[in-house]
């Protein structure tokens, strides 16, 4: 064996080796294995991106003949995804970042030179090294840590959307291109600019499902969408009000489009076949393991709403409690916001006047969802309000809710003279049956059961009636 061919073997398979004995020999293997993989999945497109950058800055150079992905040798790229995708969180999960980012560190400068001739480093691949710890390394860990230590739920969340990302978006095309060699990203970076722009702004728009039902599992479910890291408690909030798969459906369309944008029929197939096996094995596995954990309510909400036809009226359990949405009566521009949500017959939600909250005093427009998690305040709360409308502005809604998106809308309104003042409580509290038939609107007040229920849940909870 030649030395070439020895340091694609050894590249590859040391590290390989290595994950295998590590998962064997760690105790608690159950959950730490599934964050490894976690960080095993960011490191894939990642480092793909990383060579990318290397393709046009040069840092380093690979002299190999087969086997080549993107210029750099599919075995050293395996490689060096489980070295710093899972090798890590396996041998030091409990060791510092900044620790471990040394440590692996100190190993690329021993390695990377060790590796030529196959591996020709140019005099500022260091500069390059410090970039693939920043994108690649670091993440790959934090991902995992905070996976198994079950904290930063909706730091997680992010780094679930950016991880999906990149691996439909960029990774698969990549292998798609690869394999089927043609324009790669030439249909998209040679169009008119006008088309590209509408093309990427469909694309994001078929992504809002996906992203916000990522978002509602972080923020209702306090969990994320991989089975090994699932939320708390079952999900019946935001666009989960209207369809029951969201995120698959979500990602089907995404990829298919994508393949449409890309010109490329088998990226178009990748979007098909996730489709496929959404519909097949990932319905029966989920569904299984969503019935072993929530039992009757998981039953009684699949049986009103549908995996891949949405609803266009939202769905309320009626064992939950009301959602109440806290709108000041002593602001002028509130009070236009409460007949706003009056005349588009929202339903299943209580509107109730600010000054009655039973805690503290608001400075924005509150969304309570009543049962136990975070509530929505400003754009956001406004927003959650949404939802109890029509499948549309329940949309609209989840766009409005998204990171970025919802700041920047709170930031205009606010430079705008719309923002936070204090709204007092009354001196006295009033029952909600003594605030008057506006405070609930829609057809909420026509379900009998469901005040009923929001009733059972205030005794139970201690919450003021």
């Amino acid at each position: 064996m030649g030395r070439v061919a020895a340091v694609r073997f050894m590249g590859l398979y040391v590290p390989v080796i290595a994950a295998f004995l590590l998962v064997f020999l760690r105790p608690n293997r159950k959950k730490i294995f599934p964050a490894a993989l976690l960080g095993f999945v960011w490191t894939l497109p990642s480092l793909l991106a990383v060579q990318l950058l290397n393709l046009h800055f040069g840092w380093w150079r690979f002299n190999a003949l087969g086997g080549l992905f993107r210029g750099m040798p599919v075995d050293l790229y395996l490689g060096w995804a489980v070295l710093w995708g899972i090798l890590p969180i396996l041998s030091f999960d409990e060791t510092g970042i900044a620790w471990v980012s040394a440590a692996f560190f100190g190993i690329d400068l021993i390695l990377m030179p060790t590796c030529s001739p196959v591996v020709a480093l140019g005099h500022r691949w260091l500069i390059g090294e410090f970039v693939a710890l920043g994108l690649v390394l670091v993440p790959a860990q934090l991902f995992a840590r905070w996976t198994i230590n079950d904290t930063h739920v909706k730091a997680r969340a992010v780094l679930h959307v950016l991880a999906a990302g990149g691996v439909f978006l960029f990774l698969i095309p990549e292998v798609v291109f690869a394999v089927r060699p043609g324009h790669k990203w030439d249909a998209l970076l040679f169009e008119p600019a006008w088309l590209r722009s509408v093309e990427l702004q469909a694309i994001a728009l078929l992504g809002v499902a996906g992203v916000s039902a990522v978002q509602e599992f972080a923020q209702r479910g306090n969990g994320t969408p991989i089975p090994y890291d699932p939320p708390k408690q079952l999900v019946v909030s935001g666009l989960y009000r209207y369809i029951s798969n969201p995120m698959q459906l979500s990602c089907a369309l995404v990829m298919t489009a994508w393949g449409c944008v890309l010109r490329n029929p088998w990226v178009a197939v990748a979007g098909i076949m996730s489709f496929l096996y959404s519909l097949g094995l990932a319905a029966w596995d989920e569904g299984e393991d969503m019935r072993v954990r929530f039992g009757k309510p998981w039953e009684e909400y699949r049986n009103n709403v549908k995996a891949w036809r949405p609803r266009l009226t939202p769905w309320h359990a009626p064992d939950r409690p009301l959602a109440r949405l806290y709108v000041a009566e002593t602001c002028g521009p509130c009070s236009e916001v409460r007949r706003w949500f009056e005349s588009h017959g929202a339903v299943l939600l209580h509107v109730v006047a600010a000054e009655d909250h039973p805690t503290r005093d608001l400075q924005r427009i509150t969304y309570d969802p009543m049962d136990g998690t975070d509530v929505d305040e400003g754009v956001g709360a406004f927003a959650r309000g949404l939802e109890h409308i029509n499948l549309g502005w329940a949309f609209a809604g989840a766009c409005l809710r998204l990171p970025g998106i919802k700041h920047l809308v709170q930031i205009l309104l606010d430079g705008s003279g719309l923002g936070p003042r204090s709204i007092p409580r009354r001196s006295r509290k009033l029952p909600l049956a003594a605030l008057g038939p506006s405070c609930a609107v829609g057809t909420a007040s026509d379900d009998q059961s469901v005040h009923v229920a929001d009733r059972k849940w205030r005794a139970v909870t201690n919450l003021p009636h």
